[in-house]
């Protein structure tokens, strides 16, 4: 994997990622494939039409079912669902937090109880990088423990801790898996410590020691405040190695982004897009709007007027009110496109921006658009 940084305004920049299966212009968002299909009915054709370079796939969900194994000899992750570019898998870490109710964790790892079947599970950063290897990703991520912003203190620095051993075993587990001559993905290490930023800090420490590929921020947007989360990115994502990509987990809202690219952020992914989609939900840049409100059932006018998306070319509000109230699965599908292109579209335009050092006033822009109604 090679990172080049191609311009900056402030903190903000942008860069050109390379991975096996192709290149990524930063800043990125990444579309979330948990299961290797991205909900709401999106398919791989349907994401290279939006023109999305990289989709998310989850490590956990997709060791469960189909399993890896069976992903590799269908080709690796990629052939497997059918998508011609790059990959990236999450740890597993995540389901440390998302799936408290059925999980112990201990110093190896986390035993886990299937939320499929029962059948118990174990996950620790040997384990997690021998699937993610078998899964053909692009970029993997180093096993980590995500606890709640609402946890104690003593349990996040606990966590933090862990996170650090489990980094470097993983490293260890990705060299040993490594062969000579092939391919291999590259390696993200990840910095916690929720909102408590001496704890970043220490993190952040500890991570950047270590050989990875690129870094990533995890641990916010899991019960954190905006204001907490905002101050965290700016205290630590400019202190991120420079020369090497950065990566904001799971945030956010378009606000979100904006505010973490502003700080020198170049990737992210959120199911925001794809679940509001799915929920009659709609992103637009005159404000975010619920499709079922029943102003829209005599309303023949596209999502957004200032959007180019296939969805707002063709279909009005009125028609895509009708297909959620009856229950459609067009009607998903269809608002789940739209979302995923405006976030997609304004990663390009803060791309834009940045090259002509106009990052601020694309900022200011937006942010008066979408504090209107839709």
């Amino acid at each position: 994997m090679k990172f080049k940084i191609l311009s900056g305004d402030g903190n903000a920049r942008t860069g050109l990622l390379t991975t096996n299966r192709g290149k990524i212009k930063t800043p990125a968002f990444m579309p979330i494939a948990t299961s290797g299909a991205i909900k709401g009915g999106v398919s791989s054709e349907d994401m290279r039409g939006l023109k999305s370079e990289i989709i998310l796939a989850n490590t956990y969900h997709l060791h469960l079912r189909p399993g890896e194994k069976i992903i590799k000899k269908g080709g690796g992750i990629s052939s497997f669902m059918g998508w011609d570019g790059p990959v990236l898998t999450d740890s597993g870490g995540f389901q440390v937090f998302s799936l408290s109710s059925i999980r112990k964790i201990t110093e190896e790892g986390v035993h886990f109880q299937s939320h499929l079947d029962g059948s118990k599970i174990f996950l620790g950063p040997e384990e997690s990088m021998k699937i993610q290897h078998e899964l053909g990703a692009d970029i993997i991520m180093a096993f980590d423990e995500c606890p709640p912003s609402t946890a104690g203190k003593d349990k996040i620095a606990l966590a933090v801790q862990r996170t650090s051993a489990w980094a470097k075993k993983s490293i260890q587990t990705h060299t040993a898996l490594c062969k000579k001559g092939k391919e291999s993905p590259a390696l993200f290490g990840i910095v916690q410590g929720g909102a408590h930023l001496d704890l970043r800090e220490e993190s952040l420490a500890e991570i950047v020691k270590l050989p990875f590929d690129g870094f990533a921020l995890g641990g916010l947007a899991v019960g954190e405040s905006e204001k907490e989360m905002y101050e965290t990115i700016r205290a630590i994502a400019p202190k991120m190695p420079e020369e090497k990509p950065r990566y904001l987990m799971g945030v956010g809202t378009p606000e979100n982004i904006l505010e973490a690219v502003e700080n020198g952020i170049d990737m992210f992914d959120c199911v925001l897009p794809t679940r509001n989609g799915r929920h009659g939900k709609a992103f637009s840049s005159i404000g975010d709007f619920n499709i079922f409100a029943e102003k829209y059932a005599t309303d023949f006018s596209p999502l957004d007027p200032n959007c180019e998306c296939p969805v707002c070319k063709k279909y009005s509000r009125a028609y895509l009110r009708h297909l959620h109230k009856s229950g459609e699965m067009l009607g998903m599908r269809l608002l789940t496109i739209h979302n995923l292109h405006f976030y997609l579209d304004l990663m390009r335009k803060m791309r834009e921006a940045i090259e002509k050092g106009e990052f601020q006033k694309l900022k200011k822009r937006v942010m008066k658009g979408r504090t209107r109604k839709g």
